[in-house]
């Protein structure tokens, strides 16, 4: 399971320069050090770990001024590129640009990482200074609206919405809503204030009931992508919760994180899947699902 983490430790940050360090500017063959800067105090910064806790992405977001914000240092590491991770991580700068009033961001790319900042909504806009003064990039921007999330398959994603405000009526009164979906991650949200306990904390049960539609959701939106549908069900479910939820209900499920086949479904049969599901309060980890659904194949579901 794949995780945005906010490094606060010496220890973290020393991994989290040395990873920027290896994958930034290693290749290069300039040395420990070149990867930091004047900003790194100022600046917001992220990493991504997988369930080993070991650092497999980063990323890196300071202000230019009130509302212009910059994004840099984004890393994958090349065990696990093509898994949408280099997209979580700007997701996660992006939203911390936001809430800190920006009102676009910027980027110097170089060539080789033009086409990734324009699937995120970037845009060229011109040369920018070359990179420790040999990395040609040119300067990317993208301005942000209040819809201008990264969403993939906007009518698949607006579908689910509206099933699941038809079908289970509970989201609506708790004010779950799709936030992204790349492709390979699904996040949802949910309003604190919808359910809150006396204690001024995320109700135990509706942080179940989040995490149960998000792994509910990535499915459907699996079964769109193949051209599949099916009845979905939850067969089992186990949440460990380490923290209250104090400010920011999010939920995160990743393909990787997603066992089954679909095969099945093609022969009229039903399919099992296992799957896993972040909970963060804003960027803390705070539990996480453990998930087991069952697809029933639409001319068999009512026998089932």
């Amino acid at each position: 399971m794949y995780k945005v983490v906010t490094p606060k430790s010496d220890a973290e940050f020393e991994a989290y320069f040395h990873f920027r360090w290896e994958h930034l500017r290693q290749p290069w063959n300039f040395p420990p050090g070149s990867e930091k800067d004047e900003y790194e105090q100022v600046a917001e910064h992220r990493i991504i770990t997988n369930s080993k806790n070991e650092i497999v992405a980063c990323g890196r977001v300071h202000l230019n001024t009130a509302e212009e914000a910059q994004i840099r240092h984004i890393a994958v590491h090349s065990d696990h590129l093509r898994k949408g991770l280099g997209q979580m991580v700007m997701v996660a700068l992006e939203n911390v640009a936001k809430d800190l009033g920006a009102v676009r961001a910027v980027t110097n790319s170089r060539e080789i990482s033009i086409d990734f900042f324009a699937s995120c909504g970037f845009v060229v806009e011109r040369e920018a200074p070359n990179e420790l003064g040999m990395l040609k990039r040119q300067q990317m921007v993208k301005k942000f609206t209040e819809n201008n999330t990264l969403v993939l398959h906007p009518k698949w994603c607006k579908a689910l919405q509206e099933t699941w405000s038809e079908t289970i009526p509970i989201t609506e009164h708790m004010g779950i809503k799709l936030y992204q979906y790349t492709g390979r991650t699904l996040e949802t949200r949910a309003s604190l204030n919808k359910n809150i306990n006396i204690h001024g904390t995320m109700f135990a049960g509706s942080i179940f009931s989040l995490a149960t539609l998000t792994g509910w959701g990535l499915i459907y939106l699996q079964l769109k992508e193949r051209g599949l549908s099916g009845d979905i069900v939850l067969g089992d479910g186990d949440i460990h919760y380490h923290k209250p939820i104090t400010m920011k209900p999010r939920a995160i499920c990743n393909i990787e994180t997603l066992s089954g086949k679909f095969a099945p479904l093609q022969k009229n049969k039903k399919t099992r899947f296992e799957l896993s599901v972040a909970i963060l309060d804003n960027d803390t980890a705070v539990a996480e699902f453990e998930g087991v659904f069952w697809v029933l194949p639409p001319e068999t579901s009512d026998k089932e």
